[in-house]
């Protein structure tokens, strides 16, 4: 009799673990933190907002990123219409590079560089494809992987991401498959992805990048300091219904 008492005991406390167990994953489940990164390839602010957000997600177990298209300049005629020629893009660019290396934490935007070449600054459309055929072979982290190198090919290494050969040299220098992304970029679900969305951003009323999209329902715009997105995100676990920043 003794023996089966203690025997009920361990039972009752093992489902009560459990029953504990259980409430506390659902706890952090409800506490899930879903974030859409809307960023471009050509887009210099984008670049200190990607490191930024590595940082971010190392700190947070809680946060889930989906990376997302945005295009500043689809095409030429995209440059066209907002600059007056395609020649005016890169000097206007260039500009912007200053104020966003001066953002970025490590200042690795080589402008001198970038100002020798003598290729049109590149449009958004090849490399937004290459990185979301990334993203369709390998998930989420290579998708970020093959951005980030694109990133670094265009703003440290000052290589036209354009051209489809400097993107195949991009893809090669990170883990995924070059054969298994090739076959993808080829593939046009791989552009109608991109553009699904694009039309997302537009959806969300989002006008330019980098800019968050947490939950579905909050935004965080522009090239945010590290320590601005993590204070928004522990408002968010504290309390769904706060304002940001």
């Amino acid at each position: 009799m003794a023996l089966f008492f203690i025997l009920y005991l361990i039972l009752i406390i093992k489902y009560e673990c459990n029953g504990y167990k259980y409430f506390k994953i659902k706890e952090e489940e409800s506490k899930l933190i879903k974030i859409e990164f809307f960023h471009d390839v050509i887009c210099s602010f984008c670049f200190p907002m990607s490191a930024r957000m590595h940082r971010v997600k190392e700190k947070f177990s809680q946060i889930e990123i989906t990376h997302r298209s945005f295009a500043l300049g689809w095409e030429a005629e995209d440059f066209i219409r907002n600059f007056g020629s395609r020649e005016a893009v890169k000097p206007e660019v260039l500009t912007h590079w200053v104020h966003a290396n001066e953002n970025d934490d490590e200042h690795r935007f080589n402008i001198e560089g970038m100002h020798e070449t003598d290729f049109l600054f590149p449009t958004s459309k090849q490399g937004l494809k290459a990185a979301k055929a990334a993203g369709l072979v390998g998930g989420e982290e290579a998708y970020w992987e093959v951005f980030d190198k694109i990133q670094i090919k265009l703003f440290v290494e000052n290589k036209n991401i354009e051209d489809v050969s400097i993107l195949e040299e991009a893809v090669r220098e990170t883990s995924i498959s070059f054969e298994d992304w090739k076959v993808q970029f080829e593939d046009k679900e791989t552009e109608d992805k991109v553009i699904e969305d694009i039309k997302r951003a537009k959806d969300y009323g989002i006008r330019s990048v980098p800019s968050l999209i947490i939950n579905e329902k909050y935004l965080i715009p522009g090239a945010q300091s590290q320590e601005s997105i993590e204070r928004a995100i522990r408002r968010i676990l504290d309390n769904e219904g706060n304002d940001l920043i």
